[in-house]
């Protein structure tokens, strides 16, 4: 329970820091259940914070050159850097994450605030951006067109997902700064600590305008109300809500530009002319149960369905298992624990329930419940062991195709030729990623053909790049995060292609020596 000493976060709108009036939402120990740290926003004037965003944030912002919006960035990871011990231990409090998995999230968020503080720097002393290159409007060459890319004189609103607090703030936190746009982060609730804790840190170092970075705890509501026309949103979490943010009169009538990531039945398909000796299954084998106990699971990447050749069911679900019984899980500060706990009670009856549902088409190959964790009470700790389900005729399935249990399950599929396994991927109806194993170049050519209009991302694993890939699941910030359907139709990152929903595209069509003194203050957009 919550103990009246339990502290309440502060937020930071308007340029000074505020706690809120009610009671708040306890965020606890993933693990032992102990009252942690209390956020609310209750009687925040959330209009004076936006207002105060866009025009002194944007303002100051907008005033620097991209060269040195970078060098911002660059303070900005210094400050992160000098306290990420502070963040590992609230990550693994509030998050329940071993080591291991606390640094995807905070230095993966770290590394990508450092790579577009590089990417920043090539565009120099600029304040806006060439997209291509000049068209003649007629035979006489003196007229032409230039398409533009300005910062959009708005906020960008961040909504953001419980299992990534501090990537799911800096990889949307880093191209938006770095166009010039202001941010406001609404961090999800559950794990809304390590936000707050990074934000503060930034704030107190002073590296960042005045407005330029702001964040809130606790509900969202009428957060999105004060949504003007030049403002951006972004959303990570569940389809449901989603389409509430789609629906609001912010993006319906007043054109609220909106990126969203939603659910994600990601697959991970096996060549067909692959055996249960050969290099291609074995990578497979070993990235399937990476994906499954990574985080616990709780990755939107995370592999969801795997597809193998109907030969190779037995095969698959016999190594896949074996494999899995050696992780050990429960509390993450023993360090013989490989996979710690659910952010809460909550996600924890989800998963339990999730995996009910699927158990209805699929049966359960694997079930790590019945090893005892480790230095953990199984009814106070949000620990859940890792479950792989099977199905040898996925085709006759529906819900497996349908209910993504955001945990550590995942559902083994057999197939008997490429254009079904096409089909049953396919089945997932828009996915962030889709891992392909094989040693033939030519199967690798055929699956990203295929499968690429329905995933954002298609990555491909082969003896030759073992050693190299960067995993089905790590979302690294030079290539496009989203996809396409009920991944929620989105794009982010891909270098300096993020900057792009950050920015307004306008045509300018003036003499050419007009667009030459244009040209003088810019720099060719090559994303």
């Amino acid at each position: 329970m919550t103990t009246p000493d339990t502290p309440l976060l502060p937020n930071y709108i308007a340029g000074r820091w505020q706690t809120g009036h009610g009671h708040g939402t306890t965020l606890r120990d993933a693990v032992t259940g102990e009252s942690l740290v209390r956020v609310d926003n209750t009687g925040l004037n959330l209009h004076e914070g936006f207002v105060f965003a866009r025009e002194h944030g944007g303002a100051a912002l907008r005033a620097m050159s991209y060269g040195q919006r970078a060098a911002m960035l660059g303070e900005v990871v210094k400050v992160l850097q000098t306290n990420r011990d502070a963040y590992y231990d609230i990550a693994t409090r509030n998050s329940g994450t071993t080591t291991k998995d606390s640094a995807v999230d905070i230095d993966g968020g770290i590394f990508t605030l450092g790579y577009y503080a590089k990417q920043g720097e090539a565009l120099g002393d600029a304040k806006c951006l060439l997209d291509g290159e000049r068209i003649r409007m007629g035979k006489d060459p003196v007229f032409q067109t230039q398409h533009v890319l300005n910062p959009t004189r708005g906020v960008a609103l961040f909504i953001n997902a419980f299992n990534f607090p501090s990537w799911g703030l800096w990889e949307k936190a880093a191209p938006a700064l770095l166009s010039g746009v202001p941010v406001i982060v609404k961090p999800a609730t559950a794990t809304a600590w390590l936000t707050q804790r990074m934000v503060e840190d930034v704030v107190k170092a002073g590296v960042l305008p005045e407005g330029a970075l702001s964040v809130i705890c606790g509900s969202s509501a009428h957060l999105m109300d004060q949504l003007q026309p030049f403002d951006v949103v972004s959303f990570t979490g569940s389809a449901e809500t989603a389409r509430i943010i789609r629906s609001h009169p912010a993006v319906a009538q007043r054109s609220v530009r909106c990126n969203i990531e939603a659910d994600s039945l990601n697959s991970a398909l096996l060549d067909p002319s692959a055996t249960v000796d050969s290099e291609a299954f074995k990578l497979m084998v070993s990235e399937v149960v990476r994906e499954m106990t990574v985080k616990s699971g709780q990755k939107c990447t995370a592999i969801r369905r795997i597809f193998v050749p109907l030969e190779l069911f037995d095969d698959a679900a016999e190594a896949i298992s074996a494999k899995l019984a050696k992780v050990t899980v429960g509390n993450p500060r023993n360090e013989t624990v490989r996979m710690g706990a659910l952010v809460s009670q909550e996600q924890k009856r989800s998963v339990l329930h999730g995996i009910e549902a699927l158990c209805h088409e699929a049966l359960v190959l694997f079930d790590g419940s019945e090893v005892p964790l480790v230095d953990a009470d199984p009814e106070a700790s949000a620990c859940v062991a890792p479950t792989l389900l099977g199905h040898r005729d996925p085709g006759q399935a529906k819900v497996l195709h349908e209910i993504e249990v955001f945990g550590p399950v995942a559902t083994l599929m057999a197939y008997e030729d490429e254009d079904e396994a096409w089909d049953l991927v396919r089945r997932g109806e828009g996915s962030l990623v889709a891992s392909v194993y094989s040693e033939d170049p030519a199967f690798i050519a055929r699956a990203a053909a295929e499968l690429a209009d329905s995933h954002g991302r298609v990555h491909a694993i082969s003896p030759d790049v073992a050693a190299s890939q960067t995993g089905h699941g790590n979302v690294m910030p030079m290539s496009l995060h989203g996809g396409p359907g009920r991944a929620g139709g989105g794009e982010e990152l891909g270098g300096l292609r993020a900057l792009g929903f950050y920015h307004r595209r306008t045509a300018v069509q003036a003499s050419s020596a007009a667009l030459d003194a244009l040209a003088a203050t810019a720099a060719p957009f090559k994303p």
